[in-house]
C-alpha cells in the first residue's frame, strides 16, 4: 500500500480497459453521517434531561445499525428510515422506555437529503473518462435528493432500497452490474469501508479501492483493498487510458 494519494494494489498490474466505476455515497462522496448521529443524540438528550453523552449514546445506536443492517436482505429487507427508528428506539429504551422518535429520524434524514459534499468530487467526476454508477446502502428518496441538491449528474444510481440489498451482501453488486451491462473485472468499486464496500466488491470479483480520508486505525473490516486513497482524486489516473 501507499501513502498520500498514489494508488497500490495487490494485482499483478496489468492493463485494465476499464468499462466503468462504481461509487459508493456516503462517506466517500459526501460527508459520512456521525456528526448527525451525534447531534439527534445530543437532541434527545437535552430533550429527556439524559445523563448519558452524546457519543456514548451514538455509539450504542450504531452497534444496533449495523447489526439490523446485516440482518435485512432480500426477503427479509427493511428501508435504512426504518432500521434508523427501530435501532434508536432500541438505545434508548434504558434510559427513557419507549418514546416516539419520528422528530429525530426526521431531522437526520434532512440531513442526509443535504449532506456535504467532499471538495474534490466535482473536479474528479469531471475528469473521469468512464460512467459511474453509484452503489449505495441507502434510501432512494435521500439517495437521489443529495444528488439533486448537489448537482450531481451521474448516469446510473442504485440505493439498497432499489436492489433490496445491502453491502457487503453480493445483491446490490449484481444489480449495478445488470443495470449497467459492466463485466465485474472491468470494473472497480470505490469506497469508505473496509467491510461493506471493499469485502462486498471483492466477493463478487470487482477491484475495489479504499478511500481512508481520515486515516483511521480500526475498520469493522479486514478485505484488503486493491487500491488505498486519502481522496478520490487517484480514481482519474487509474481509470485513464493509461491507468493500470
Amino acid at each position: 500500500m501507499t501513502g498520500g494519494n498514489g494508488s497500490s494494489g495487490n494485482g499483478d498490474g496489468a492493463k485494465i480497459r476499464w468499462q466503468g466505476v462504481f461509487l459508493d455515497f456516503y462517506g466517500t462522496i459526501a460527508s459520512g453521517d456521525a456528526q448527525a448521529v451525534e447531534a439527534v443524540c445530543r437532541q434527545v438528550i437535552d430533550d429527556y434531561g439524559l445523563t448519558v453523552d452524546a457519543p456514548t449514546l451514538a455509539v450504542q445506536w450504531g452497534q444496533r445499525y449495523f447489526a439490523a443492517v446485516e440482518a435485512v436482505n432480500c426477503e427479509n429487507f427493511q428501508c435504512l428510515k426504518q432500521i434508523e427508528r427501530d435501532t434508536l428506539i432500541d438505545a434508548l429504551l434504558p434510559f427513557t422506555g419507549r418514546i416516539c422518535v419520528e422528530k429525530y429520524i426526521a431531522r437526520f434524514n434532512e440531513y442526509l437529503a443535504r449532506p456535504t459534499i467532499f471538495e474534490e468530487v466535482q473536479e474528479v467526476l469531471d475528469a473521469l473518462e468512464v460512467p459511474v454508477c453509484v452503489v449505495s446502502n441507502a434510501d432512494d428518496h435521500e439517495l437521489r435528493s443529495a444528488m439533486a441538491h448537489h448537482g450531481l449528474d451521474i448516469e446510473f444510481v442504485v440505493s439498497s432500497e432499489t436492489a433490496r440489498s445491502y453491502k457487503p451482501e453480493p445483491g446490490i453488486f449484481k444489480t449495478a452490474l445488470e443495470l449497467t451491462g459492466w463485466s465485474p473485472d472491468r470494473v472497480v468499486h470505490v469506497g469508505d469501508s473496509l467491510h461493506s464496500d471493499v469485502g462486498g466488491a471483492r466477493g463478487v470479483g470487482i477491484k475495489a479501492a479504499w478511500v481512508n480520508r481520515t486515516c483511521r486505525i480500526h475498520d469493522i473490516g479486514t478485505a484488503e483493498p486493491d487500491y488505498t486513497w486519502t481522496d478520490l482524486r487517484p480514481l482519474v489516473a487509474l481509470t485513464s487510458g493509461d491507468g493500470r
